[in-house]
């Protein structure tokens, strides 16, 4: 478990130095402690957790937003620790991707416990699971990891840009059209050109040498788009 990283995002320093006293005595090495909620989306922008802990009321906004957006590109457990304990705000926490709900005065040792329990879980079928890469030249994407790697410099990629990214690499040498794509990130009927050409654009801009001069992401005139380069591994 000594290379699990877990991210601990609590606003009270008391809990969250706790929590990261008596997970280092199980073995877990890897912590990090956020306070805020803008903070952890910092953090989200480097690094990949396998371990989410969050608390709900945070000084600049919820816990339940940082959730939504682990889900984005993220299976990882995730755990609401919280004072707010109704039975509707447990119900809200899972609607929002939590694995568990733990109220406020906890038992160290039970939070320990469903830990270990959900990370052994995650480990196993991380470990199972088939590894997702596509390479085509200095671009590399770790569909698993959500990161993309351009020239040696790494970084975190989510939200739509990654589904767009790996809707193409899952179709790579095939002509998508705007429609496909669509209908494929987003969803329903209500067709947006415009929102296919502005999100290709910033995935140009996150993987190509010269946006302006795509060698990876095609435009087939009068069709749409296509990726070129090597198949997934």
């Amino acid at each position: 478990m000594q290379d699990v990283s877990i991210l601990v995002l609590e606003d009270e320093r008391a809990i969250a130095d706790m929590i990261e006293i008596i997970l280092r005595k199980e073995g877990f090495l890897d912590i990090t402690l956020c306070c805020t909620v803008q903070e952890a989306k910092n953090k989200f922008k480097t690094k990949v957790f396998d371990f989410y802990l969050l608390d709900i009321m945070l000084p600049d906004g919820s816990g339940l937003d940082i959730a939504n957006i682990i889900r984005e590109y993220s299976e990882a457990p995730i755990f609401f620790l919280t004072a707010k304990g109704s039975d509707a705000d447990k119900l809200r926490g899972f609607m929002n991707g939590a694995d568990d709900y733990i109220t406020k005065p906890f038992n160290p040792l039970e939070l320990v416990a469903r830990v270990k329990v959900q990370l052994t879980r995650y480990m196993k079928k991380k470990i199972v699971s088939k590894s997702h890469v596509f390479t085509c030249n200095g671009f590399t994407f770790d569909m698993d990891a959500a990161e993309i790697m351009v020239d040696g410099t790494k970084e975190i990629i989510s939200g739509r840009l990654f589904h767009l990214l790996k809707y193409l690499c899952e179709n790579v040498g095939q002509v998508l059209s705007k429609e496909q794509i669509y209908e494929r990130i987003w969803g329903g009927y209500l067709f947006d050109d415009n929102t296919v050409m502005v999100h290709i654009r910033k995935l140009r801009e996150k993987i190509e040498k010269n946006p302006g001069k795509p060698t990876y992401i095609i435009t087939v005139r009068g069709i749409g788009y296509k990726l070129v380069g090597d198949a997934l591994s």
